[in-house]
């Protein structure tokens, strides 16, 4: 029999839902995230100038969850938390360590887990396997990383008091230009994410090589929110949630090599 009161209450309980949905980013509907589109594999243009990569991937499947579509911002990578607080996406996935400089500026919800890799031209009689072979080396990486501060522990502590020469790090504005500046022999070793790493050796053609066995300096990437924007980190935490149940997001791992992080 048809009932209108039980009608207009399922119709309010449509209505209350959608509003929630939408009340979670800046644009109904729309998941705006901010990432560097020249790091794969964890985002990149293809051919047809589609984002590809794991981040986009991630994305694609939270949006999935809010009922929206997910949009990249492309953003140089030393600006992303600048443009996260300024409000030009909702959240940045773009293979950023979660670090507690990071976490003072905005809300973190880890998402992977990964390390980086040495790299060296493969004409070089270097093979730097672990950092300490670093030392008394020119080092190049891309700028905004954590192993800026790292690199500079590891020489004042290490290598200067032992004597075997101090880390030279040179920053350059993306990874393509570390690895031209590797190329061109005006640093000796690049320091890259270990997916990128080897992903950088093979589209080189076997002119660049990965030097390092085990993972370099292993730390947790995280999806970043701007601070205050605690329905956007909700419903992202709800979403990885869902997409971790559903399946898609180990699959999503698994295909681009990566481990999931610990909570």
């Amino acid at each position: 029999m048809f009932n209108p009161t039980r009608l207009a209450l399922f119709a309010a309980c449509l209505l209350s839902t959608g509003a929630a949905l939408a009340a979670t980013t800046a644009t109904p509907g729309q998941l705006k995230v901010g990432m560097e589109i020249t790091y794969p594999p964890f985002e990149s243009y293809d051919s047809d100038k589609n984002v590809v990569g794991s981040d986009p991937e991630l994305a694609h499947a939270l949006a999935k969850q809010l009922q929206a579509k997910a949009e990249f911002v492309d953003t140089k990578f030393p600006n992303l938390i600048l443009g996260l607080n300024a409000g030009h996406y909702d959240a940045i996935i773009s293979g950023m360590y979660i670090t507690p400089e990071r976490q003072a500026q905005a809300l973190t919800i880890p998402y992977a887990r990964t390390g980086a890799a040495i790299m060296v031209p493969a004409d070089s009689t270097l093979k730097p396997a672990v950092p300490e072979d670093l030392c008394g080396l020119k080092v190049g990486l891309e700028q905004g990383t954590t192993w800026v501060a790292q690199f500079k522990t590891l020489s004042t502590d290490y290598c200067v008091p032992n004597n075997k020469g101090a880390i030279s790090v040179s920053e350059f504005p993306s990874a393509p230009e570390v690895t031209q500046a590797l190329l061109s022999k005006n640093i000796q070793a690049q320091v890259e994410i270990s997916g990128a790493a080897h992903m950088i050796a093979e589209k080189t053609k076997g002119r660049v090589v990965v030097t390092s066995q085990q993972l370099v300096y292993p730390q947790t990437l995280g999806i970043y929110v701007k601070k205050g924007n605690d329905d956007t980190y909700q419903a992202l935490l709800k979403a990885v949630a869902q997409s971790k149940q559903s399946g898609e997001y180990a699959a999503i791992l698994k295909k681009y090599n990566l481990e999931e992080a610990s909570n």
